[in-house]
């Protein structure tokens, strides 16, 4: 039989229910009713949520794997950076327990040094912490207020510092708040000196726009500045103590047609988002406690002065029984001076009443002179 005569269609029994394409459209449509009528309406959310419901376990029975992996990765991780840290804790303590060894050496040898050479010994700096409270409003200026006042013992020109360095002066004192010019302002000035080779200068707040630094000036341009060099408090002031870092060198710029080169400073300490601060005692100013201990370490009367102590014997008089002085003991007077001539009153004795005092009688010459010879006037 020939292929053409075929019957390619499907027999009756196969033939049920619409055709393809019909579904097709029907399907759709509904589709499209169905994502209409839920973005309006809401209409299939208790539906979604049901299904969710009903699935959770299953995404969760298929995620624990997946997790696991992930989370073993990151526990090895974190253990590797936990050892990591630890180590490098390690390390740090090791090199500051050398390096606290090697102050508390130092510091013996300064004591020792400073009592053989009988320097006066530096006092210690008084300090109290403060919270900042907000910055000051004027947008000219770089202030900050705490909470600290006259009423809390802080006085103006009392440095202000911060974990990692200076960080300004007080310059407005009010009963329950302060405020506080930062290092970077254009009208600060702080006498400093270079850690590595102990030059001193003056650093200045940055007069740019940005106002974001510090500036070394007066430095010639042959100094020996290096860019990282570390700037210190010097002293010198009398307000800030030695040894506080203050900014560290960024940028060295010499020119040929200025004398002096152009330093710039980044500050040590945080002068954008500091919370909490140190307010020292400023150096020049004297306490109640450092002067009763000056008082009570000052120097005993040298020789050539003479103190009654309790219980000893008291000075003689310079006259004896016999007519003739006696040189004085040796200390009881001044170097060169001899024992002068006894007053009425000694010569008078306890019993006896005391005459008027009368102008001493002048000696003459000759007596004078086999007097100090020790014979007799």
């Amino acid at each position: 039989m020939p292929l053409g005569t075929l019957d390619r269609s499907a027999p009756p029994l196969f033939h049920q229910g619409p055709s393809a394409l019909s579904k097709l459209i029907l399907f759709g449509a509904l589709a499209l009713f169905l994502m209409v009528a839920d973005a309006r309406f809401h209409v299939l959310q208790p539906i979604r949520q049901a299904i969710g419901t009903v699935l959770y376990p299953v995404q969760w029975a298929l995620l624990k794997p997946v997790r696991m992996v992930l989370d073993g990765g990151r526990y090895f991780d974190d253990l590797h950076q936990a050892q990591s840290a630890a180590a490098k804790a390690s390390r740090e303590m090791a090199l500051l327990a050398e390096r606290a060894n090697q102050v508390e050496a130092m510091s013996k040898d300064n004591t020792r040094l400073r009592q053989l050479l009988e320097l006066r010994q530096t006092t210690r700096t008084v300090s109290q912490a403060a919270e900042v409270l907000f910055d000051a409003a004027d947008p000219y200026s770089r202030k900050i207020v705490i909470d600290q006042g006259r009423n809390h013992g802080v006085v103006p020109g009392s440095p202000v510092i911060d974990a990692d360095g200076v960080l300004g002066q007080v310059t407005l004192v009010q009963p329950l708040t302060s405020e506080v010019t930062l290092v970077v302002d254009r009208d600060q000035s702080i006498p400093v000196q270079v850690a590595r080779t102990g030059a001193r200068s003056v650093l200045f707040g940055d007069a740019s726009a940005h106002g974001g630094g510090m500036e070394l000036r007066f430095m010639s341009a042959d100094a020996d500045l290096r860019e990282g060099d570390l700037l210190a408090t010097s002293g010198v002031d009398g307000v800030y103590p030695a040894g506080l870092p203050v900014a560290r060198i960024d940028h060295i710029e010499r020119r040929a047609d200025s004398p002096f080169a152009r330093i710039r400073c980044v500050p040590m300490a945080d002068v954008t988002g500091v919370r909490y601060v140190l307010v020292l005692q400023p150096v020049g100013t004297q306490l109640p406690g450092a002067q009763a201990q000056a008082e009570q370490s000052a120097v005993p009367a040298g020789p050539g002065r003479s103190e009654v102590k309790g219980g000893g014997r008291p000075e003689r008089p310079g006259g004896s029984a016999g007519g003739r002085d006696k040189p004085a003991e040796k200390g009881g007077e001044k170097g060169g001076e001899k024992a002068a001539t006894p007053s009425p009153e000694a010569a008078a004795g306890p019993d006896k009443p005391k005459p008027a005092k009368a102008a001493p009688a002048r000696t003459p010459p000759h007596q004078q002179q086999r007097r100090e010879q020790g014979g007799a006037p």
